[in-house]
């Protein structure tokens, strides 16, 4: 099995939306991958809690998959990529590790 972590700083504000407002955007729609793409065994979206400590990145994503072969299916699926685009546009930086267990 694949576990692929992934963390997002957000930009403070864009496109007319604050910071909070973008990240429950990014959550709603990184969940609902799991309904579109079935490579996707686990997905699950946190943001970062308004008492923990700022200099925290902003979102957690924790996702597993049966392999690498499936992870990749996911990153090129045009779901993933529409969801990665909104991201890349909203994000200052991003960090990742994919490993196996």
């Amino acid at each position: 099995m694949i576990k692929h972590i992934v963390f997002f700083e957000l930009v403070e504000s864009a496109n007319g939306k604050s910071k909070a407002e973008h990240a429950l955007v990014i959550k709603e729609e990184l969940e609902n991958l799991v309904h579109l793409i079935p490579e996707i065994l686990k997905i699950e979206v946190g943001i970062n809690h308004a008492d923990a400590p700022q200099s925290n990145f902003d979102i957690a994503l924790y996702s597993e998959f049966e392999s690498f072969d499936a992870l990749n299916v996911y990153q090129e699926h045009p779901a993933h990529k529409r969801v990665a685009a909104y991201i890349g546009s909203v994000k200052t930086s991003r960090a990742a590790v994919d490993y196996e267990v």
